[in-house]
């Protein structure tokens, strides 16, 4: 029996999820049964990569590629999106390792994505929200989202989140080798070119559940990193590079 490839990829980059790595492919394929997934591990001391390939080798819907360390969220997106090209796969889904984005919002991105370009899971749109957050890190959020409208004109209510389904064709007029961003700032920066390339964008709404197991890789640097990506994007753009 000839075995047909899926029309999208998931791509789901961990470093040190091993609490949550069997949970979220359980749950992913609970969901659909029409992708494939790709784990992108960055060396997790851990032993993540380890998990992830016990899984492939029992299910050849899984795919697992380690990198040499831990090298920032985006280029681990970036790198699964350039393999998801490669491999000849129409869509792109990318969502977190660590359960705080539901799959059982998969199905409808996958309808959505047909007639349109970049379908966002978005925290702020009517039906929308959070679990387990703090003040704190709510408006961390609210603060980086207005930055984002204020300084790059975006008119979406999530900028940030990373939960996000793509079409193929939109990252190859991109082109992924142009993006600079490293870490969490990747989103931002990847829906501005998503936008100025003309993309037709759509916001769902999902809950954002704040992580099960393991530690949050956001920290002071990431939130300076994203500082410094708006205001480069806006300098871009200003000089007709974006």
């Amino acid at each position: 029996m000839n075995f047909k490839r899926p029309k999208t990829l998931i791509v789901v980059p961990t470093y040190n999820e091993k609490g949550n790595i069997e949970s979220i492919y359980r749950k992913i394929f609970l969901a659909t049964s029409s992708c494939d997934l790709l784990v992108v591990d960055d060396n997790s001391p851990d032993g993540t990569g380890e998990i992830a390939e016990k899984i492939a080798k029992k299910d050849r819907r899984v795919k697992v590629t380690h990198r040499k360390g831990k090298q920032g969220l985006g280029t681990a997106y970036i790198h699964g999106m350039k393999k998801a090209l490669e491999w000849g796969y129409q869509n792109i889904i990318a969502m977190d390792a660590d359960l705080s984005h539901d799959p059982e919002n998969i199905p409808k991105m996958l309808e959505l994505i047909k007639s349109n370009d970049l379908i966002i899971g978005s925290r702020y749109v009517k039906d929308g929200g959070m679990v387990n957050w703090n003040a704190r890190r709510f408006l961390i959020s609210q603060l980086a989202n207005f930055y984002c409208r204020l300084f790059l004109g975006l008119k979406q209510a999530d900028c940030s989140g990373g939960y996000k389904c793509y079409r193929g064709d939109l990252l190859r007029k991109i082109d992924l080798d142009n993006i600079f961003s490293t870490g969490y700032s990747f989103q931002v920066e990847i829906l501005y070119r998503a936008i100025r390339a003309g993309a037709k964008v759509i916001e769902i709404p999902i809950v954002f559940v704040n992580r099960h197991e393991g530690e949050s890789k956001l920290n002071f640097n990431e939130l300076y990193q994203f500082g410094w990506t708006v205001l480069k994007l806006r300098l871009l753009t200003w000089i007709g590079k974006v």
